[in-house]
């Protein structure tokens, strides 16, 4: 890696600029995407799972529509406890410290890097295979409404963790609530509000802002 690795979460520049994470041009690739390459591999997730609810399982679409919200609501906890424990945890080893800022502190460093705004392929695949794992062993046969409302959710954060940063035509109140509470986790306390999506669970466990 090639980049100046700033000690926490200080601020290198706040221009669209990308900067290579690796040596090898290959493997820098990977570490950048474009916004919508989640939905074209995603949508179709979602859409499958939710045919299959209704098809293969037999679910009312209320009942689908119920379990849906119930993975969408998983999801807002998954990304408040992934971004609080695992993009914020900071090693002391070198190993550690490369890691880490190949995985979220370049986001930080460089927060207006639009090819680094939504999870790449070589992570959010693994992830969301690991996750149906779990639905599926967890939850039976209601795995499959659940984990389509779970992803439907990632999606979420992804698109609107992109709009924060580069949506500017976006002028509705909620948005700007949350773009306002997102840009103050990354140029004010990035020790608090870690909530992208949504601020609920800064609320309930108290890492709201200091007013």
């Amino acid at each position: 890696m090639n980049v100046i690795m700033p000690e926490g979460h200080e601020i290198i520049s706040t221009k669209d600029e990308s900067v290579p994470l690796f040596k090898s041009k290959l493997l820098d690739i990977f570490s950048r995407v474009y916004w919508f390459v989640p939905l074209i591999f995603f949508v179709p997730v979602v859409a499958y799972f939710t045919y299959s609810s209704i098809v293969n399982f037999g679910f009312s679409i209320s009942s689908t529509i119920g379990y849906f919200i119930g993975g969408l609501a998983i999801w807002t906890v998954v990304e408040y406890l992934f971004h609080r424990f695992i993009f914020h945890y900071e090693p002391s080893s070198k190993l550690g410290k490369k890691l880490h800022f190949m995985m979220h502190g370049v986001h930080h460093a460089y927060p207006n890097d639009s090819l680094r705004l939504v999870m790449p392929p070589a992570l959010s695949f693994p992830l969301s295979t690991g996750f149906f794992i779990f639905f599926y062993f967890a939850f039976g046969q209601y795995h499959a409404p659940l984990f389509a409302g779970f992803i439907f959710g990632y999606l979420c954060y992804d698109m609107l963790h992109y709009a924060t940063h580069h949506a500017h035509f976006i002028k509705t109140e909620w948005f700007t609530k949350l773009k306002q509470h997102h840009m103050r986790h990354h140029f004010q306390d990035p020790d608090n509000g870690y909530g992208v999506s949504s601020a609920i669970w800064d609320k309930i466990f108290r890492t709201e802002f200091k007013k």
